[in-house]
């Protein structure tokens, strides 16, 4: 008993210690952003950083870039995992260790690169234009989510049986576009959407890529008004952190809502 007793003490005792870590910086940070004011607490900073039109024209930018991002990485992981799966089991491995390079290569290796292969003297030239630039970043931010959206889709096909389904839906006629469109992308609804939320997070902290792009992205915002501000930067520090967990939030809801519906099915 005095064991059980023991265990359970530390196990809270950790979490309280871990949850400690991680809300006090955020609870003095939120305290913090309501002194812009001096007589007293107020919700001046975020009024401030709200009516900012960079604040509004970089974040949509960035949400803009984020749908981009999630659109391309889906026709591109989505497919590439299921043939994967159905005809190609043995790449499984290689293509697994391919997705996690971005996990190792940092993202300022990574767009140096894209700079001196499609840099306006490049054989490519991308960033001689705006839209170009933006295609490029798209393409960035596409690896940079990937070893989350492709492991996210990979779980999702590895829950089903893709041999099955697709056998059966070409003994019905259906060719590979009808398979993916009909049958695989229907049954992966709460695997892209996880993988979706993740990319949308991602897109919208990410600043490297958007800085040495010459982007007007939210990350690089955020950057410019960290360096001549006082209390607006902590406003956008907490906005930042309830965007990232609500997209979270959004994945355990449509996860445990999926999971619901085929408890009830079955």
């Amino acid at each position: 008993m005095k064991t059980k007793a023991t265990s359970r003490l530390g196990a809270w005792l950790a979490i309280l210690l871990g949850s400690g870590y991680f809300l006090l910086p955020l609870i003095a940070t939120f305290e913090f952003s309501l002194k812009m004011k001096r007589e007293g607490y107020s919700f001046e900073a975020y009024k401030v950083v709200l009516s900012d039109p960079g604040f509004q024209t970089s974040f949509g930018y960035s949400a803009l870039l984020a749908l981009l991002t999630i659109l391309a990485g889906i026709l591109l992981v989505v497919p590439t995992a299921f043939w994967i799966q159905l005809k190609l089991p043995r790449l499984r491995p290689l293509i697994e260790f391919i997705t996690l390079l971005p996990l190792v290569i940092p993202a300022i290796v990574l767009v140096f690169g894209y700079l001196r292969l499609y840099g306006s003297g490049g054989w490519l030239p991308f960033t001689g234009s705006e839209r170009g630039t933006d295609v490029l970043l798209v393409f960035g931010y596409v690896t940079l989510a990937l070893p989350y959206l492709y492991r996210s889709v990979d779980t999702g096909l590895s829950a089903i049986d893709v041999r099955s389904l697709t056998e059966a839906a070409q003994s019905l006629g259906s060719g590979w576009f009808d398979i993916l469109r009909l049958v695989i992308f229907p049954n992966l609804k709460t695997a892209i959407l996880s993988g979706a939320f993740l990319t949308f997070a991602i897109v919208i902290g990410e600043f490297t890529l958007a800085s040495l792009l010459a982007r007007p992205a939210f990350g690089p915002y955020l950057q410019l008004i960290g360096a001549n501000r006082a209390y607006e930067p902590a406003a956008l520090a907490i906005i930042a952190f309830l965007v990232t967990w609500a997209a979270m939030g959004l994945m355990q809801v449509f996860s445990r809502n999926r999971a619901a519906f085929g408890a009830d099915e079955h």
